[in-house]
């Protein structure tokens, strides 16, 4: 039996990202997967402006974005589309890039900070008390084993046996079925963009990896098979064309797979010393390609809040993981089911209704960027007390400092501070100045604002220690 900080189960990229986190803020972490080796299978196809920014603050957007295809925009039926080219961001635009680019990338960053990796052991039992969680399998051979670690956090996906053991309903329903994933060359397709069309009996999303390479979701109505069954060259072919008007010149499928697509998310997202992240944690449509993102992110949030109880924080930072993710889960699985539900709406006259009033809203600035950034992760914001600055809470951008872009300076793993410029820069903290007017800010790790005024007036180090500190002066715990 192996005592360790934090067990993480599963290694896809929400498992690695967290155990990444961990062993940058110096605990020790094992990641355990039922898998031999990283799936060569990839699911997911696109990684959004808010999880680039994320992976910038630890260096590893850029290597991402050479592996893909960024894409300004989505292009939608009847002359309907997104412009993400409008984001106040570093990448304004969704990146295309097969999942397995991004889990190679994410396990190769966690084993360079530390974290250890148990691949073919399946999980059978997690028992936890007051002292911690044992979490017990075997390997591939049979031969059992126990890993004991203060906390645990499932990260096995959908079907999650950590979920099943510690007795968390996974409530919601099954929305469509038969859905066809593939990898295609095509030899006249569409421009850059993201396409997407939708007829009254399927539809059909369009993605360009780069050299001509293609992830194409489709579906048709007419067609529902289990999904098991194998998806035939014609099936595909066929409903491109019934969804776009043209198959766009189908050429060579590389791979090809089929799947259902559930509506679900868990209650809560900790049990006692267990937590549940990705798509443990929630499921829902594919309209968004949002799935990964938000895995990912739930890794962002919950890796620095077990590091700073680990390292002595009060408990009730670790309540904020929920308070602050669930609803993010809840956003994402209403937004993109009712994408999805838009996408399959059979009458003519709600069809006819739906073409024009997408085309005109996203077509208004105001409205379509607020989409943009609600998609992109870019409008994702967790809200403050009574009391704080209307910035506390939200995404901080990525500013200009004395020391390089802020996004640069979070590459430490730890809190910022940006002083106002010409201000005095404190002592014990990671602090730098911004190099344009605007209030002073606390940045958390994941790169969202802890405290924004004046820095002179030290009100920040209450701020610090309700995130950090067991014993806070003059301040309670963070209730977020």
């Amino acid at each position: 039996m192996k005592h360790i900080d934090v067990v993480v189960i599963g290694a896809g990229p929400t498992g690695c990202m967290l155990a990444a986190e961990l062993a940058t803020a110096g605990r020790s972490v094992t990641v355990l997967d039922k898998r031999a080796a990283q799936s060569t299978l990839s699911r997911a196809f696109g990684v959004h402006a808010r999880t680039l920014e994320l992976l910038d603050a630890r260096g590893l957007a850029d290597r991402l974005v050479a592996t893909g295809a960024p894409s300004p925009g989505l292009k939608l039926w009847r002359g309907a589309a997104l412009n993400l080219g409008r984001l106040r961001s570093r990448f304004p635009y969704v990146l295309v890039t097969p999942q397995q680019n991004v889990d190679a990338l994410l396990e190769a960053h966690a084993r360079e900070r530390g974290a250890d990796f148990v691949r073919g052991f399946t999980v059978t039992g997690v028992e936890q008390d007051g002292d911690g969680v044992r979490v017990h399998g075997h390997d591939g051979s049979g031969r059992a084993g126990t890993f004991h670690a203060a906390y645990a956090v499932g990260a096995d996906g959908a079907h999650s046996v950590v979920r099943t053991l510690i007795g968390q309903p996974f409530p919601g329903k099954a929305v469509l079925r038969s859905i066809m994933l593939a990898d295609v060359e095509l030899e006249n397709p569409p421009d850059n963009l993201v396409t997407v069309n939708a007829v009254r009996d399927g539809f059909a999303f369009i993605a360009p990896y780069g050299d001509n390479l293609f992830r194409v979701i489709a579906w048709n109505r007419s067609h529902q098979v289990d999904d098991s069954a194998p998806v035939d060259r014609e099936e595909l072919r066929s409903t491109i064309r019934l969804a776009m008007g043209t198959d766009y010149g189908l050429g060579d499928v590389r791979w090809q797979s089929r799947f259902h697509s559930d509506e679900r998310q868990v209650p809560q997202y900790r049990t006692g010393r267990v937590f549940l992240a990705g798509d443990a944690a929630h499921v829902h449509s594919p309209a968004g390609g949002q799935g990964m993102n938000t895995g990912i992110q739930d890794a962002m949030n919950l890796g620095w809040k077990l590091a700073a109880v680990l390292g002595g924080a009060d408990d009730a930072v670790l309540g904020t993981y929920h308070s602050e993710r669930h609803p993010v889960g809840r956003l994402v699985l209403r937004s993109s089911g009712a994408t999805m539900r838009m996408m399959t709406v059979r009458p003519w006259i709600l069809r006819k209704l739906r073409n024009g009033a997408v085309a005109a809203l996203l077509g208004f600035p105001p409205i379509g960027d607020a989409v943009g950034r609600m998609f992109s992760g870019i409008g994702i914001g967790y809200g403050h007390d009574a009391g704080e600055s209307a910035l506390v809470g939200r995404r901080a951008e990525d500013l200009p400092t004395d020391a390089g872009r802020l996004y640069e300076v979070l590459r430490s793993g730890g809190f910022v501070l940006v002083t106002e410029p010409g201000a005095p820069v404190p002592g014990g903290i990671h602090a730098v100045a911004r190099t344009a007017d605007g209030p002073a800010l606390l940045v958390r790790p994941d790169g969202y604002v802890a405290w924004a005024g004046d820095s002179r007036s030290g009100l920040w180090r209450g701020a610090l220690d309700r995130w950090t500190a067991r014993t806070a002066i003059g301040a309670g715990p963070v209730s977020r």
